[in-house]
């Protein structure tokens, strides 16, 4: 018998309010509160994960201290594999067992997706103050968008349609090798430390990739300068006239534009390429600057889909919430398949 795919699954039964939302990375945790459907998202402080002994600690000490509204879900979105009864953080020493967490906060329900996955999810629900337009292509209603975000590590998500239904799509595309293209890269790569024994994606396009990038570009030219140990102190570097730091910048555009080109190609997105995290908001004007649409674009024979394609920097601070928010309103918009990521109610 066909089954309708447009029907609601019980999986994507209505969300009990009020919601707590909290997008936990490698880093920090940022929460916000939903308390019915219509009312605006309350944000909360960022934390960082490694202040609290765990997480409902940093929940209580954060929101529950400072509200009178309490909870009935729990909506997590997790920089990491997802997983049925524990998840364990990628880039942080934590985990997440939703089971416990539902009876320890007494909550009505707990539901868990991956982070990129939420922001995947706020993709078709952004407007146009949220986004900064690179280049003039125009995107196309119910075609797949990807979404890349550069902070602790390299996150890539995706959406596509099915009927009338979005299905956003969690994966790690952020450890997809990456390999040289120009004479200059081949002069970089024999000084690039790798990561896990190989060069990929978020090996140069993250916090530590900037460092790594950095103290490549300095052996190269033979600079003083490669000992930096975050990639806020590459950027100051830059702001201060430091010719390698600056070199640095403009090759993480060129790469972040190379990256952006091989999902763009690999989903034929012509709904648009969003790039969030933490680095690239810092950094607009070189975005914008001829470079990354230029890498971006670079593709032969497929130079003429890529022109057609449309990119977007996120300015939105929290777009995660943008994400959650809509799936806790509406479930049933979105395809999701949360069988052994939904507990309780």
């Amino acid at each position: 018998m066909m089954t309708n795919p447009n029907r609601r699954s019980d999986d994507l039964r209505p969300v009990p309010f009020p919601v707590l939302m909290a997008d936990i990375g490698g880093t920090n945790v940022r929460f916000g509160l939903l308390v019915e459907a219509h009312s605006p998202v309350r944000h909360f402080p960022t934390v960082q994960i490694t202040d609290f002994p765990d997480f409902a600690t940093a929940a209580a000490e954060t929101v529950l201290n400072a509200t009178a509204v309490m909870p009935e879900t729990l909506l997590l979105a997790i920089a990491a594999h997802v997983a049925a009864l524990r998840t364990k953080l990628t880039a942080a020493s934590r985990t997440m067992e939703p089971a416990a967490l539902k009876e320890e906060m007494n909550l009505t329900s707990v539901i868990t997706v991956n982070d990129f996955e939420a922001l995947a999810m706020a993709l078709p629900a952004l407007h146009s103050d949220q986004v900064i337009p690179i280049g003039e292509a125009e995107p196309r209603d119910r075609e797949p968008r990807v979404v890349l975000g550069a902070g602790t590590g390299l996150g890539v998500g995706s959406i596509v349609w099915a009927g009338r239904r979005a299905v956003p799509i969690a994966g790690e595309g952020g450890h997809v090798g990456f390999g040289p293209a120009t004479a200059r890269d081949f002069e970089i790569w024999p000084h690039l430390e790798r990561l896990h024994g190989r060069v990929s994606g978020e090996t140069l396009l993250s916090g530590n990739g900037l460092v790594r990038l950095y103290r490549a570009v300095c052996a190269v030219n033979g600079a003083a300068g490669g000992n930096s140990a975050e990639g806020s102190d590459v950027t100051s570097a830059a702001e201060a006239g430091d010719p390698q730091a600056d070199e640095k910048l403009d090759l993480f555009v060129e790469y972040l534009g190379r990256r952006a080109g091989d999902f763009a190609l690999l989903l034929l997105a012509r709904g648009g390429i969003y790039i969030g995290g933490v680095i690239a908001p810092r950094i607009p004007e070189r975005l914008s600057s001829p470079r990354f649409r230029a890498a971006f674009e670079g593709r032969a024979p497929h130079r003429a889909i890529l022109e057609k394609i449309p990119t977007f920097l996120i300015t939105e601070p929290r777009p995660a919430f943008t994400g959650l928010a809509a799936f806790a309103v509406l479930p049933e918009r979105y395809a999701v398949d949360l069988s052994a990521r939904r507990i309780g109610v």
